[in-house]
């Protein structure tokens, strides 16, 4: 028995000291807990609060606050993790989520996020040609691999000279050969002949002025190929591209705004087919590409944060009173009565015998009439009230300040009441005769207004901070009450002010002042005797009462959020004809060029002049080309070898010698990049010395050092003989060194695109 009352001693002075300790720590956690809470780290009162519940869990005292700060604690860390995730930390972001996710596994958002930052982090992780599209069945694969609208590569900005007189199809395609595109026709197009002429163009802008000379539309079917057809309505409608997007507003919220953007998108771009979804505050949308592009740019135009402002209201009253009292107030009035103490006497008469009896009168001021004849002084008595001497000052003074601040979105009517509902009766009727009776109840209807602060302020935000307030400000309370038909009625006392005012972000603006000032003087004493200078003051008293109530409005606006509207928003964009919405792309020229030391600007660099040579008689034929009796045709700079200053810029001609029936010349020209610097490439004069306009293209990767150039006849001409400069070059010095100039492929071509060989060469360029 002795062993088993040991062990149960032990237990319970165990648990005797341990309980009160896992007390004491459980208020502790809950007073850090608190703690927290107040300087509002919700994530660190989590802790505390479920630390103090997991020691008392039968506590609702610990239970309460645990699951009260539960969804503060998860929300905190998600806003946490967001904030890491826009500053790039992933891992940190996702870890943060997490968090928030064990303290609140009900919050979708934190779920979201997690999701959101796995993937994010494995993309990034993984190498480009790893992230597949998602496979889980054919749609979905088809729907990863559609692309977006078709567009043309980019293709050269040289400005070229266009001059032609040729049918529209050859001109299409002489174009596209100098662009690298190809060029496909409708089979209905019907071709017509046309005069071009174009100085200083881009290939892209060439295009464009092609379709509008001949009334035709091309739109790309691959990067490198597009389609020409008549510019008719029909054809539009059936060879235009169609896209589809959806897109999110995610800053309006009434539908009326959505209503707005869609009216907007069907009047302006002329787009038929626009779904608008309330319920996600979305539009589906479906049209060419450029009309996708400006509904694009009108929904960024469109759905913008609308400004807030903050109205801070500021009523302030102040209220005086002041009371003087002083003086003599002496007695007005006096008053006599009977004594109730005086006798009178009664006689009865009974046969010859009167007897008299003699009594004290029990009632106050009355007697016998035959007792007038005896009354004297002592039968009255007069009262006089006592002066009173009054020296009294009192002085109250009462303040109210009410400072109210209101948030209000733009255009957004906000409503601010503070104070109490108060009844008033506003009719009341009885019910009509029953079967039995007259029904006595009388039924009261009441109506419930608003007395105390009632601000209604609408905002608009404008230009240059300034916002245009529409207020409504009304002031009351009740004063008094009345008696009106036997019920009582509030009397309200009330200020209003309506009006509508335009400030400054930040100005102070007094809406209106009321000051009362009361003056009450009252003297009250003896006539004659209380007008009297100097016994004025012994024969009256005199009350002086002096009240002042002022009362200010004041409205200070600031402007928390302002209209964000950027310089690409207010833009204008040349968008086609009234009947069909089309984008004019914009090409940049190259830089022109910059003339050498000791040369006018735009006068065209040194070159090598060809060889005179005799005109061909009239209608004499074309004699078949003739070897080269020098030997291969070869390129040649001039001069072949350069030395200039850093800085400065310098031409170099690639002359072409010993050619025969040259159409075409592309050629590749290598340089040192961190010596020269290519400005630019301009027609040296072989390829069109009978006139002919030369398309030129170059392509520079100032990176490598290399050049790629091509020079071409346009289609039908013939090709050329002689020697001649093919282009020129000019480049910039741009610091200390030598650089070889090499043309390390080239060749020229025959009309019949049939390659000749032509020599290369070398040329050195020293800069010191």
């Amino acid at each position: 028995m002795k062993s088993l009352i040991r062990p149960a001693g032990l237990l319970f002075l165990v648990l005797a000291i341990t309980l009160p300790a896992a007390a004491d720590k459980a208020k502790s956690l809950y007073e850090k807990g608190k703690d927290a809470e107040a300087r509002q780290d919700y994530e660190q009162a989590f802790e505390y609060y479920k630390q103090a519940f997991d020691l008392k869990p039968q506590d609702l005292k610990y239970r309460t606050p645990f699951e009260r700060t539960r969804f503060l604690a998860g929300a905190s860390a998600v806003h946490r993790g967001e904030l890491l995730l826009e500053s790039g930390k992933l891992e940190e972001a996702l870890a943060a989520f997490q968090k928030a996710a064990s303290i609140d596994p009900s919050s979708p958002i934190a779920q979201q996020e997690i999701k959101r930052t796995r993937q994010m982090i494995e993309a990034a992780k993984a190498p480009p040609q790893a992230a597949a599209p998602p496979s889980d069945s054919g749609l979905q694969k088809r729907l990863a691999e559609a692309g977006g609208p078709v567009d043309l590569a980019p293709i050269s900005n040289v400005p070229i000279t266009l001059k032609l007189t040729e049918d529209t199809k050859m001109i299409y395609e002489t174009v596209g050969k100098l662009a690298g595109i190809n060029t496909l026709f409708d089979p209905d197009y019907t071709s017509r002949r046309i005069k071009i002429e174009l100085n200083g163009v881009t290939l892209q802008e060439a295009l464009e002025i092609i379709a509008l000379e001949s009334k035709t539309f091309w739109r790309p079917v691959t990067p490198n190929t597009i389609f020409v057809a008549s510019d008719t309505p029909a054809k539009r409608k059936d060879l235009e591209q169609s896209v589809i997007k959806t897109f999110y507003l995610a800053n309006l919220s009434q539908p009326t705004e959505l209503q707005d953007v869609v009216n907007a998108m069907r009047q302006i771009l002329e787009i038929s087919r626009i779904q608008p979804l309330t319920s996600q505050g979305a539009l589906v949308v479906r049209g060419t590409p450029d009309q996708i592009a400006l509904a694009q740019k009108l929904v960024n135009d469109l759905d913008r944060a609308k400004p807030e402002v903050i109205v801070e209201v500021a009523v302030m009253q102040v209220s005086k009173d002041k009371l003087h009292t002083y003086g003599l107030n002496p007695p007005t009035s006096a008053t006599v009565a009977l004594q109730d103490n005086f006798t009178s006497t009664t006689g009865t008469t009974t046969g010859s015998t009167t007897t008299t009896t003699g009594g004290t009168s029990g009632t106050p001021n009355q007697i016998n009439l035959n007792r007038l004849g005896n009354l004297n002084a002592t039968d009255f008595t007069v009262t006089i009230p006592p002066a009173t001497l009054t020296a009294m000052m009192s002085d109250s003074s009462v303040k109210i300040i009410q400072n109210p601040q209101i948030r209000a979105l733009d255009g957004q009517k906000a409503t601010l009441k503070i104070g109490d509902r108060v009844p008033v009766a506003t009719g009341s009727f009885q019910p009509g005769i029953g079967g039995v009776g007259i029904n006595p109840l009388v039924n009261t209807q009441f109506q419930y207004l608003d007395v105390g602060v009632n601000i209604d302020i609408t905002p608009k935000v404008h230009a240059g901070r300034e916002v245009t307030l529409k207020v409504s400000l009304d002031v009351s309370a009740v004063t008094s009450t009345t008696n009106i038909g036997g019920i009582n009625q509030p009397v309200i006392g009330q200020r209003k002010i309506e009006h509508e005012i335009r400030l400054k972000e930040g100005e102070v603006n007094l809406l209106g002042g009321i000051l009362e000032d009361t003056t009450t003087k009252a003297l009250s004493g003896i006539p004659g005797l209380a007008s009297v200078p100097i016994l004025k003051y012994l024969f009256s008293q005199t009350n002086t009462e002096h009240k002042e109530n002022e009362i200010v409005f004041a409205l200070i606006p600031h402007i928390v959020r302002a209209p964000d509207i950027t310089a690409f928003n207010q833009e204008a964009l040349d968008v086609g004809t009234a009947s069909a919405i089309d984008l004019r792309r914009v090409s940049r020229p190259a830089a022109p060029a910059v003339a050498p030391q000791g040369q006018t600007p735009g006068a065209t660099p040194p070159m090598a002049a060809p060889p005179a040579q005799a005109p061909a008689p009239p209608n004499a034929q074309a004699a078949p080309p003739q070897a080269n009796p020098a030997g291969p045709a070869s390129f040649i700079f001039d001069p072949p070898n350069v030395k200039q200053t850093p800085g400065s810029t310098f031409a170099v001609n690639v002359l072409l010698s010993g050619a025969q029936n040259v159409y075409s010349v592309p050629l590749q020209v290598s340089y040192d990049p961190k010596v020269l610097q290519v400005v630019n490439v301009s027609n040296g004069g072989f390829l069109s010395q009978d006139g002919q306009a030369v398309a030129l293209v170059h392509r520079d990767d100032d990176q490598t050092g290399t050049l790629q150039i091509t020079a071409t006849r346009p289609p039908g001409a013939g090709g050329v003989s002689g020697q001649g400069a093919v282009v020129t070059l000019t480049f910039l010095a741009k610091g200390s060194g030598q650089s070889s100039l090499t043309i390390s492929k080239g060749g020229a071509r025959d009309p019949g695109m049939q390659a000749l060989p032509v020599a290369g060469t070398v040329s050195t360029v020293v800069i010191q």
